[in-house]
Protein backbone atom coordinates (compact mmCIF):
# COMPACT_ATOMS: atom_id res chain seq x y z
CA UNK A 1 0.00 0.00 0.00
CA UNK A 2 1.38 3.73 -1.14
CA UNK A 3 -0.13 6.51 0.55
CA UNK A 4 0.30 9.83 -1.38
CA UNK A 5 2.84 12.09 0.31
CA UNK A 6 2.34 15.70 0.70
CA UNK A 7 5.67 16.92 0.96
CA UNK A 8 5.63 20.52 0.38
CA UNK A 9 3.47 23.18 -0.95
CA UNK A 10 4.69 26.18 -3.03
CA UNK A 11 3.72 28.50 -6.17
CA UNK A 12 3.76 26.92 -9.31
CA UNK A 13 5.25 29.10 -12.33
CA UNK A 14 2.18 30.19 -12.79
CA UNK A 15 1.66 31.73 -9.42
CA UNK A 16 -0.86 28.93 -8.67
CA UNK A 17 -0.05 26.50 -5.16
CA UNK A 18 1.48 23.40 -6.03
CA UNK A 19 1.04 19.94 -4.14
CA UNK A 20 4.64 17.77 -4.32
CA UNK A 21 4.25 14.40 -3.78
CA UNK A 22 6.29 10.97 -3.03
CA UNK A 23 5.86 9.02 -6.40
CA UNK A 24 3.37 5.94 -6.52
CA UNK A 25 3.32 3.39 -9.28
CA UNK A 26 -0.38 2.86 -10.18
CA UNK A 27 -1.51 -1.08 -11.23
CA UNK A 28 -4.24 -0.70 -14.63
CA UNK A 29 -5.11 -1.79 -17.44
CA UNK A 30 -4.95 0.63 -20.34
CA UNK A 31 -7.33 3.36 -20.45
CA UNK A 32 -10.77 2.97 -23.07
CA UNK A 33 -13.50 5.40 -23.72
CA UNK A 34 -15.91 1.85 -24.64
CA UNK A 35 -18.92 2.23 -22.26
CA UNK A 36 -21.49 -0.31 -21.02
CA UNK A 37 -24.87 -0.50 -22.48
CA UNK A 38 -27.52 1.56 -20.96
CA UNK A 39 -28.63 0.21 -17.48
CA UNK A 40 -30.41 2.43 -14.48
CA UNK A 41 -27.66 4.41 -13.41
CA UNK A 42 -24.97 3.63 -16.29
CA UNK A 43 -25.23 5.53 -19.27
CA UNK A 44 -23.00 4.92 -22.66
CA UNK A 45 -21.30 8.53 -22.98
CA UNK A 46 -21.69 7.99 -26.87
CA UNK A 47 -25.00 6.86 -26.90
CA UNK A 48 -25.88 9.66 -24.80
CA UNK A 49 -24.34 12.76 -26.32
CA UNK A 50 -26.00 12.17 -29.78
CA UNK A 51 -29.07 12.27 -28.04
CA UNK A 52 -29.96 14.75 -26.14
CA UNK A 53 -33.59 13.51 -24.72
CA UNK A 54 -31.49 11.08 -22.56
CA UNK A 55 -28.51 13.12 -21.32
CA UNK A 56 -28.75 14.64 -17.72
CA UNK A 57 -26.85 17.87 -17.12
CA UNK A 58 -25.52 20.22 -14.29
CA UNK A 59 -26.72 22.85 -15.35
CA UNK A 60 -25.24 25.46 -12.13
CA UNK A 61 -25.42 25.23 -8.62
CA UNK A 62 -25.05 27.48 -5.97
CA UNK A 63 -24.57 28.17 -1.91
CA UNK A 64 -24.65 30.07 0.76
CA UNK A 65 -21.76 31.11 2.91
CA UNK A 66 -20.67 27.74 4.85
CA UNK A 67 -20.04 28.86 8.46
CA UNK A 68 -19.07 27.69 11.98
CA UNK A 69 -22.42 26.54 13.98
CA UNK A 70 -23.82 29.37 16.28
CA UNK A 71 -22.25 32.26 14.48
CA UNK A 72 -23.56 33.71 11.31
CA UNK A 73 -26.77 31.65 10.61
CA UNK A 74 -27.54 31.40 14.59
CA UNK A 75 -31.10 33.38 13.77
CA UNK A 76 -32.30 30.99 11.29
CA UNK A 77 -34.15 28.32 10.75
CA UNK A 78 -32.32 25.34 8.21
CA UNK A 79 -35.50 26.05 6.27
CA UNK A 80 -34.70 29.90 5.94
CA UNK A 81 -31.12 28.74 4.73
CA UNK A 82 -32.63 26.57 2.06
CA UNK A 83 -35.43 29.38 0.87
CA UNK A 84 -32.03 31.49 0.45
CA UNK A 85 -30.66 28.95 -1.56
CA UNK A 86 -33.39 28.25 -4.16
CA UNK A 87 -33.89 31.71 -4.23
CA UNK A 88 -30.07 32.35 -5.03
CA UNK A 89 -30.06 29.81 -7.77
CA UNK A 90 -33.11 31.62 -9.31
CA UNK A 91 -31.12 34.86 -9.35
CA UNK A 92 -28.48 33.46 -10.22
CA UNK A 93 -29.79 31.45 -13.30
CA UNK A 94 -32.73 33.90 -14.04
CA UNK A 95 -35.13 30.45 -14.49
CA UNK A 96 -38.54 31.82 -14.61
CA UNK A 97 -39.69 29.78 -11.55
CA UNK A 98 -42.98 28.28 -13.75
CA UNK A 99 -40.66 26.33 -15.53
CA UNK A 100 -39.60 23.80 -12.79
CA UNK A 101 -40.95 20.52 -12.67
CA UNK A 102 -39.92 19.40 -9.05
CA UNK A 103 -38.24 20.61 -5.64
CA UNK A 104 -35.88 18.37 -4.12
CA UNK A 105 -33.82 19.11 -0.82
CA UNK A 106 -31.14 16.70 1.53
CA UNK A 107 -31.50 17.36 5.54
CA UNK A 108 -30.66 15.19 8.20
CA UNK A 109 -31.43 16.83 11.92
CA UNK A 110 -35.53 17.81 10.94
CA UNK A 111 -37.08 19.99 12.48
CA UNK A 112 -40.38 18.27 13.11
CA UNK A 113 -42.65 21.78 11.80
CA UNK A 114 -40.70 21.79 8.52
CA UNK A 115 -40.01 18.14 8.26
CA UNK A 116 -40.56 18.48 4.36
CA UNK A 117 -37.94 21.30 4.11
CA UNK A 118 -38.12 21.09 0.47
CA UNK A 119 -41.64 21.69 0.11
CA UNK A 120 -41.44 24.74 2.94
CA UNK A 121 -38.76 26.25 1.80
CA UNK A 122 -40.14 26.17 -2.48
CA UNK A 123 -43.61 27.94 -1.24
CA UNK A 124 -41.75 30.67 0.78
CA UNK A 125 -39.05 31.38 -2.08
CA UNK A 126 -41.90 32.20 -4.27
CA UNK A 127 -42.18 28.80 -6.06
CA UNK A 128 -45.80 28.10 -7.71
CA UNK A 129 -47.71 25.53 -5.34
CA UNK A 130 -48.32 23.11 -7.46
CA UNK A 131 -44.58 22.08 -7.88
CA UNK A 132 -44.18 19.24 -5.95
CA UNK A 133 -41.32 18.92 -3.61
CA UNK A 134 -39.88 16.61 -1.35
CA UNK A 135 -37.28 16.18 1.16
CA UNK A 136 -34.64 13.13 1.51
CA UNK A 137 -32.37 12.15 4.24
CA UNK A 138 -29.20 9.91 3.75
CA UNK A 139 -27.16 11.52 6.61
CA UNK A 140 -23.69 13.38 4.95
CA UNK A 141 -24.82 12.10 1.25
CA UNK A 142 -28.61 13.13 1.91
CA UNK A 143 -28.22 16.04 -0.94
CA UNK A 144 -26.47 13.41 -2.99
CA UNK A 145 -29.70 11.88 -3.36
CA UNK A 146 -31.41 14.51 -3.92
CA UNK A 147 -29.84 15.25 -6.73
CA UNK A 148 -30.09 11.31 -8.39
CA UNK A 149 -33.05 11.19 -7.58
CA UNK A 150 -33.71 14.31 -9.58
CA UNK A 151 -31.87 12.39 -12.75
CA UNK A 152 -34.17 9.43 -12.22
CA UNK A 153 -37.53 11.42 -12.79
CA UNK A 154 -35.88 13.54 -15.68
CA UNK A 155 -34.70 9.86 -17.17
CA UNK A 156 -38.09 8.21 -16.40
CA UNK A 157 -39.76 11.23 -18.40
CA UNK A 158 -41.10 12.69 -15.29
CA UNK A 159 -39.71 15.87 -15.36
CA UNK A 160 -37.32 18.07 -17.45
CA UNK A 161 -35.95 20.69 -15.12
CA UNK A 162 -35.53 20.10 -11.17
CA UNK A 163 -33.59 21.73 -8.19
CA UNK A 164 -32.47 20.02 -5.92
CA UNK A 165 -30.15 20.59 -2.86
CA UNK A 166 -29.71 20.62 0.54
CA UNK A 167 -29.15 22.32 4.29
CA UNK A 168 -28.29 21.65 7.62
CA UNK A 169 -28.01 24.00 10.65
CA UNK A 170 -26.48 22.96 13.98
CA UNK A 171 -27.34 26.41 15.53
CA UNK A 172 -30.97 25.40 15.91
CA UNK A 173 -31.59 21.31 16.84
CA UNK A 174 -34.39 19.99 18.08
CA UNK A 175 -33.56 19.51 21.77
CA UNK A 176 -36.32 17.05 23.56
CA UNK A 177 -37.16 16.43 27.02
CA UNK A 178 -36.69 12.59 27.79
CA UNK A 179 -38.61 9.88 26.81
CA UNK A 180 -40.29 9.32 30.38
CA UNK A 181 -40.72 12.84 30.58
CA UNK A 182 -42.27 12.81 26.96
CA UNK A 183 -44.49 10.24 27.85
CA UNK A 184 -46.37 11.35 31.19
CA UNK A 185 -46.84 14.48 28.99
CA UNK A 186 -48.36 12.67 26.30
CA UNK A 187 -50.73 10.69 28.89
CA UNK A 188 -51.07 14.20 31.22
CA UNK A 189 -54.37 15.12 29.30
CA UNK A 190 -55.91 11.80 30.59
CA UNK A 191 -54.42 12.35 33.98
CA UNK A 192 -56.22 15.34 34.43
CA UNK A 193 -59.76 14.25 33.38
CA UNK A 194 -59.64 11.90 35.83
CA UNK A 195 -57.63 13.86 39.00
CA UNK A 196 -57.85 17.68 37.74
CA UNK A 197 -54.75 19.41 38.33
CA UNK A 198 -53.72 17.50 41.55
CA UNK A 199 -53.80 14.33 39.70
CA UNK A 200 -52.11 15.28 36.41
CA UNK A 201 -48.63 16.21 38.87
CA UNK A 202 -48.51 13.12 41.09
CA UNK A 203 -48.82 11.37 37.41
CA UNK A 204 -46.05 13.36 36.13
CA UNK A 205 -43.90 12.86 39.01
CA UNK A 206 -44.83 8.88 39.81
CA UNK A 207 -41.84 6.63 39.00
CA UNK A 208 -39.72 9.74 37.48
CA UNK A 209 -35.87 8.95 38.44
CA UNK A 210 -33.61 11.92 38.81
CA UNK A 211 -31.64 11.14 35.59
CA UNK A 212 -34.91 11.38 33.52
CA UNK A 213 -35.02 15.09 34.61
CA UNK A 214 -32.65 16.16 31.47
CA UNK A 215 -32.66 16.87 28.32
CA UNK A 216 -31.80 15.20 24.58
CA UNK A 217 -29.89 16.55 22.06
CA UNK A 218 -29.83 15.37 18.25
CA UNK A 219 -27.15 11.77 19.07
CA UNK A 220 -23.57 11.98 17.37
CA UNK A 221 -23.23 8.55 17.54
CA UNK A 222 -24.28 5.65 15.28
CA UNK A 223 -27.05 4.23 16.22
CA UNK A 224 -26.63 0.94 15.70
CA UNK A 225 -23.01 0.16 16.56
CA UNK A 226 -23.32 3.20 19.39
CA UNK A 227 -19.82 4.59 18.22
CA UNK A 228 -18.87 8.42 17.09
CA UNK A 229 -18.35 8.89 13.45
CA UNK A 230 -14.60 10.75 15.07
CA UNK A 231 -14.33 6.97 16.63
CA UNK A 232 -14.55 5.15 13.57
CA UNK A 233 -12.42 6.78 11.50
CA UNK A 234 -9.55 6.92 13.95
CA UNK A 235 -9.57 3.29 13.85
CA UNK A 236 -9.53 3.08 10.16
CA UNK A 237 -6.56 5.07 9.95
CA UNK A 238 -5.12 3.10 12.21
CA UNK A 239 -5.83 -0.02 10.04
CA UNK A 240 -5.09 1.35 7.24
CA UNK A 241 -1.42 3.02 8.48
CA UNK A 242 -2.32 6.95 8.08
CA UNK A 243 -0.33 8.56 10.63
CA UNK A 244 -1.34 12.18 12.97
CA UNK A 245 1.35 13.64 10.84
CA UNK A 246 -0.10 12.84 7.60
CA UNK A 247 -3.60 13.62 8.41
CA UNK A 248 -2.15 17.16 9.79
CA UNK A 249 -0.98 18.03 6.75
CA UNK A 250 -3.78 17.31 5.03
CA UNK A 251 -5.47 19.55 7.43
CA UNK A 252 -2.83 22.33 6.31
CA UNK A 253 -3.17 21.98 2.78
CA UNK A 254 -7.16 22.09 2.70
CA UNK A 255 -7.43 25.30 4.58
CA UNK A 256 -4.66 26.64 2.08
CA UNK A 257 -6.16 25.73 -1.09
CA UNK A 258 -9.48 26.61 0.49
CA UNK A 259 -8.26 30.74 1.10
CA UNK A 260 -6.05 30.15 -1.73
CA UNK A 261 -9.58 29.93 -4.03
CA UNK A 262 -11.32 32.57 -2.11
CA UNK A 263 -8.45 34.88 -2.88
CA UNK A 264 -8.45 34.30 -6.01
CA UNK A 265 -12.33 34.93 -6.34
CA UNK A 266 -12.56 31.38 -7.62
CA UNK A 267 -15.98 30.77 -5.32
CA UNK A 268 -17.60 34.00 -6.51
CA UNK A 269 -19.94 32.14 -8.63
CA UNK A 270 -20.72 29.74 -6.53
CA UNK A 271 -21.50 31.50 -3.12
CA UNK A 272 -24.63 33.31 -2.91
CA UNK A 273 -23.91 36.66 -0.78
CA UNK A 274 -25.52 36.58 2.92
CA UNK A 275 -25.97 39.89 4.16
CA UNK A 276 -23.15 41.29 1.74
CA UNK A 277 -20.68 38.43 2.20
CA UNK A 278 -19.55 35.58 0.70
CA UNK A 279 -16.50 34.47 3.52
CA UNK A 280 -16.91 31.29 4.49
CA UNK A 281 -15.55 31.35 8.42
CA UNK A 282 -14.31 28.05 8.95
CA UNK A 283 -11.61 28.61 6.42
CA UNK A 284 -8.54 28.94 8.93
CA UNK A 285 -5.68 30.12 5.51
CA UNK A 286 -2.80 30.66 8.28
CA UNK A 287 -3.02 26.97 9.46
CA UNK A 288 0.28 25.75 9.50
CA UNK A 289 1.59 21.96 10.69
CA UNK A 290 2.74 23.04 14.09
CA UNK A 291 -0.07 24.91 15.03
CA UNK A 292 -2.38 21.98 14.10
CA UNK A 293 -0.37 19.24 15.20
CA UNK A 294 -0.52 21.13 18.70
CA UNK A 295 -4.41 19.67 19.35
CA UNK A 296 -4.68 16.56 21.71
CA UNK A 297 -6.79 13.72 20.02
CA UNK A 298 -10.74 14.55 20.19
CA UNK A 299 -11.68 10.98 19.98
CA UNK A 300 -9.68 8.22 20.71
CA UNK A 301 -8.02 9.39 24.03
CA UNK A 302 -5.00 9.95 24.99
CA UNK A 303 -3.11 8.42 21.97
CA UNK A 304 -5.47 8.58 19.06
CA UNK A 305 -4.52 10.61 15.69
CA UNK A 306 -8.11 12.96 15.30
CA UNK A 307 -8.67 16.01 16.56
CA UNK A 308 -10.69 19.07 16.17
CA UNK A 309 -8.33 19.89 13.77
CA UNK A 310 -7.89 17.27 11.42
CA UNK A 311 -12.07 17.00 11.83
CA UNK A 312 -14.53 18.50 9.60
CA UNK A 313 -16.44 21.14 11.82
CA UNK A 314 -20.12 21.70 12.85
CA UNK A 315 -21.28 23.90 9.81
CA UNK A 316 -24.59 25.63 9.22
CA UNK A 317 -25.19 26.17 5.42
CA UNK A 318 -27.14 25.50 2.39
CA UNK A 319 -27.08 24.58 -1.44
CA UNK A 320 -28.93 24.24 -4.45
CA UNK A 321 -28.17 22.48 -8.05
CA UNK A 322 -30.10 23.25 -11.20
CA UNK A 323 -30.79 19.61 -12.73
CA UNK A 324 -31.79 19.36 -16.36
CA UNK A 325 -32.21 17.10 -19.42
CA UNK A 326 -30.24 18.42 -22.10
CA UNK A 327 -33.24 19.15 -24.59
CA UNK A 328 -34.99 21.27 -21.99
CA UNK A 329 -31.71 23.00 -20.99
CA UNK A 330 -30.94 24.47 -24.48
CA UNK A 331 -34.28 25.08 -25.56
CA UNK A 332 -34.37 27.37 -22.55
CA UNK A 333 -31.12 28.80 -23.68
CA UNK A 334 -28.32 28.08 -20.82
CA UNK A 335 -25.02 26.42 -21.47
CA UNK A 336 -24.83 23.39 -19.17
CA UNK A 337 -21.20 22.66 -17.13
CA UNK A 338 -21.42 18.78 -17.29
CA UNK A 339 -23.24 15.83 -18.17
CA UNK A 340 -24.32 13.28 -15.21
CA UNK A 341 -23.13 10.18 -16.74
CA UNK A 342 -23.37 8.00 -13.60
CA UNK A 343 -23.60 7.11 -9.98
CA UNK A 344 -23.03 4.57 -7.14
CA UNK A 345 -24.50 4.30 -4.09
CA UNK A 346 -22.82 0.99 -1.87
CA UNK A 347 -23.01 -0.14 1.86
CA UNK A 348 -20.25 -1.50 3.94
CA UNK A 349 -20.05 -2.82 7.54
CA UNK A 350 -20.39 0.10 9.86
CA UNK A 351 -18.64 -1.66 12.26
CA UNK A 352 -15.37 -2.28 10.71
CA UNK A 353 -15.15 -0.12 7.68
CA UNK A 354 -17.89 2.99 8.41
CA UNK A 355 -16.54 5.28 5.75
CA UNK A 356 -15.24 3.43 3.25
CA UNK A 357 -18.07 3.68 1.22
CA UNK A 358 -15.93 6.34 -1.10
CA UNK A 359 -13.96 3.06 -2.31
CA UNK A 360 -16.35 0.79 -3.13
CA UNK A 361 -18.74 3.38 -4.86
CA UNK A 362 -15.52 4.44 -7.20
CA UNK A 363 -14.60 1.12 -7.97
CA UNK A 364 -17.92 0.59 -9.67
CA UNK A 365 -17.88 3.37 -11.46
CA UNK A 366 -14.73 2.49 -13.21
CA UNK A 367 -15.69 -0.77 -13.75
CA UNK A 368 -18.95 -0.13 -15.27
CA UNK A 369 -17.86 2.65 -17.48
CA UNK A 370 -14.69 1.00 -18.62
CA UNK A 371 -12.47 3.84 -17.41
CA UNK A 372 -9.07 4.03 -15.53
CA UNK A 373 -9.05 6.12 -12.37
CA UNK A 374 -5.33 7.27 -13.28
CA UNK A 375 -5.40 7.94 -17.28
CA UNK A 376 -9.71 9.06 -17.68
CA UNK A 377 -10.35 11.15 -14.41
CA UNK A 378 -9.00 14.68 -14.60
CA UNK A 379 -10.85 15.57 -11.27
CA UNK A 380 -11.70 14.43 -7.94
CA UNK A 381 -13.91 16.25 -5.19
CA UNK A 382 -13.97 13.97 -2.65
CA UNK A 383 -15.78 14.62 0.96
CA UNK A 384 -13.53 15.52 3.71
CA UNK A 385 -15.61 14.07 7.34
CA UNK A 386 -12.09 13.91 8.73
CA UNK A 387 -8.28 13.22 7.08
CA UNK A 388 -8.17 10.28 8.16
CA UNK A 389 -11.19 9.07 6.07
CA UNK A 390 -10.19 10.60 3.26
CA UNK A 391 -6.32 9.17 3.60
CA UNK A 392 -7.58 6.23 4.30
CA UNK A 393 -9.70 5.37 1.14
CA UNK A 394 -6.53 6.62 -0.70
CA UNK A 395 -4.64 3.89 0.53
CA UNK A 396 -7.72 1.57 -0.01
CA UNK A 397 -8.06 2.53 -3.59
CA UNK A 398 -4.02 2.14 -3.99
CA UNK A 399 -4.14 -0.87 -2.05
CA UNK A 400 -3.10 -4.55 -4.00
CA UNK A 401 -4.17 -6.71 -0.72
CA UNK A 402 -7.68 -4.74 -0.61
CA UNK A 403 -8.28 -5.55 -4.12
CA UNK A 404 -7.58 -9.31 -3.75
CA UNK A 405 -9.84 -9.38 -0.86
CA UNK A 406 -12.54 -7.53 -2.28
CA UNK A 407 -12.22 -6.76 -5.56
CA UNK A 408 -10.56 -9.58 -7.97
CA UNK A 409 -7.27 -8.23 -7.83
CA UNK A 410 -7.98 -5.05 -9.56
CA UNK A 411 -6.92 -1.88 -7.93
CA UNK A 412 -9.03 0.98 -7.60
CA UNK A 413 -6.13 3.31 -8.33
CA UNK A 414 -3.86 5.66 -7.12
CA UNK A 415 -5.53 9.12 -6.91
CA UNK A 416 -3.64 11.94 -8.37
CA UNK A 417 -3.29 14.57 -5.42
CA UNK A 418 -2.96 17.26 -8.04
CA UNK A 419 -5.88 16.77 -9.14
CA UNK A 420 -8.14 15.96 -5.54
CA UNK A 421 -9.78 18.85 -3.99
CA UNK A 422 -8.19 22.19 -5.36
CA UNK A 423 -10.61 24.43 -4.22
CA UNK A 424 -10.31 22.99 -0.74
CA UNK A 425 -12.31 20.71 1.28
CA UNK A 426 -14.78 20.09 4.13
CA UNK A 427 -12.11 20.61 6.32
CA UNK A 428 -11.77 23.86 5.72
CA UNK A 429 -15.06 24.58 3.91
CA UNK A 430 -17.22 22.88 6.30
CA UNK A 431 -19.85 20.07 5.95
CA UNK A 432 -23.80 21.25 6.34
CA UNK A 433 -24.70 17.31 6.65
CA UNK A 434 -27.45 17.86 4.01
CA UNK A 435 -25.44 20.37 1.73
CA UNK A 436 -22.20 18.74 1.03
CA UNK A 437 -23.37 16.15 -1.84
CA UNK A 438 -24.77 19.38 -3.82
CA UNK A 439 -21.34 21.24 -3.22
CA UNK A 440 -19.27 18.31 -4.67
CA UNK A 441 -21.38 18.79 -7.63
CA UNK A 442 -21.10 22.16 -8.21
CA UNK A 443 -17.56 22.55 -7.51
CA UNK A 444 -16.50 19.69 -9.66
CA UNK A 445 -18.61 20.57 -12.85
CA UNK A 446 -17.25 24.14 -12.62
CA UNK A 447 -13.73 22.88 -12.68
CA UNK A 448 -14.38 20.39 -15.39
CA UNK A 449 -14.66 23.37 -17.28
CA UNK A 450 -12.29 25.76 -16.12
CA UNK A 451 -9.64 23.30 -16.22
CA UNK A 452 -10.90 21.44 -19.42
CA UNK A 453 -10.63 17.95 -17.91
CA UNK A 454 -13.47 15.54 -19.77
CA UNK A 455 -14.68 13.12 -16.60
CA UNK A 456 -15.00 14.07 -12.64
CA UNK A 457 -15.40 11.71 -10.01
CA UNK A 458 -16.87 13.14 -6.72
CA UNK A 459 -16.87 10.58 -3.68
CA UNK A 460 -18.46 10.89 0.24
CA UNK A 461 -18.94 8.78 2.82
CA UNK A 462 -22.13 8.73 4.88
CA UNK A 463 -23.09 7.54 8.75
CA UNK A 464 -24.14 3.77 8.79
CA UNK A 465 -21.25 2.87 6.35
CA UNK A 466 -23.21 4.26 3.43
CA UNK A 467 -21.43 5.62 0.31
CA UNK A 468 -21.97 7.46 -2.57
CA UNK A 469 -19.62 8.13 -5.85
CA UNK A 470 -20.52 10.12 -8.99
CA UNK A 471 -18.98 10.66 -12.49
CA UNK A 472 -19.47 13.99 -14.42
CA UNK A 473 -18.15 14.55 -17.81
CA UNK A 474 -17.35 18.15 -19.26
CA UNK A 475 -20.08 19.70 -21.61
CA UNK A 476 -17.99 21.30 -24.57
CA UNK A 477 -19.32 24.92 -24.11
Amino acid sequence: MILPRLLNYGPSASGGLVVARATASFVGGSPTRQHLPLSSSSFSTTTQTSNPTKNVVVVDGVRLPFAMTSTIYEDQMAVDLQRLAYQGLITKTALDKKDVDYILAGNVIQEVRTSNIAREAAINAGFPASIGAHTVAMACISSSVAITSAVEKILAGKASTVIAGGVETFSDVPIRLTRPIRQKLITMPKAMKKGGPLGAVRHLFKGLKTKDISLETPAIANYTTGEVMGVSSDRLSAKFGVSRGEQDEFTVRSHTLAGKAHKDGWYDGEIIPYKGSTEENGIKADSTIESVSKLKPAFVKPHGTHTAANSSFLTDGASASLIMSEERALELGFKPMAYIRDWSFKACDPFEELLLGPTYCTQEILARNNLNLGSDIGVFEIHEAFAGQLLSNLVAMNSQAFADKNFGGKKVGEVDMSKLNTKGGSLALGHPFGATGSRLVTTASRRLQAEGQRFAIGAACADGGLGHAFLLERYSN
